[in-house]
């Protein structure tokens, strides 16, 4: 039987194994922390995009929460839909662009979004601890892995 040509010694120093160890706990670590508000965590970030977009006081388009969530604008479309049901935003024709869907906040979904980022960013808080004075090094590296090609 063939060996198989592992490139490392040890999964421990295989950087994509190791990322996807990581993102993995992160990511229940993520999920159970807002489970309690009903919330997966991609809902999560298609709802505090959608927020942080409407900042700037301009109608706020589905393709731009996708955009600046970096998602597929098919799932930008289905978790809006999910999150419509939930009463936490509201989708209706754009005003200038009539192939658009404007996308506006709900109060509700606001306050959501505000108690949700707290528990998002206590997470990240405990999670990435272990990085201390290295940690803007490593959002560095993780801005430069998250660039689309």
């Amino acid at each position: 039987m063939p060996d198989v040509p592992f490139r490392y010694s040890s999964a421990d120093d295989s950087p994509g194994f190791l990322l996807w160890q990581a993102t993995n706990r992160w990511q229940r670590e993520q999920r159970a922390a807002l489970e309690p508000l009903n919330l997966t965590h991609v809902q999560y970030v298609v709802l505090a995009v959608g927020v942080w977009l409407s900042r700037r006081g301009e109608a706020v388009t589905q393709a731009q929460i996708a955009a600046e969530a970096r998602i597929d604008p098919m799932m930008a479309s289905q978790v809006l839909r999910t999150l419509e049901d939930k009463g936490l935003v509201r989708r209706a024709p754009h005003p200038t662009d009539s192939r658009a869907k404007a996308v506006e906040v709900t109060d509700g979904g606001r306050a959501l979004a505000a108690q949700a980022t707290q528990v998002v960013e206590d997470v990240d808080e405990r999670f990435f601890a272990d990085a201390g004075p290295n940690l803007p090094v490593l959002i560095a590296a993780l801005r430069r892995l998250s660039r689309t090609p």
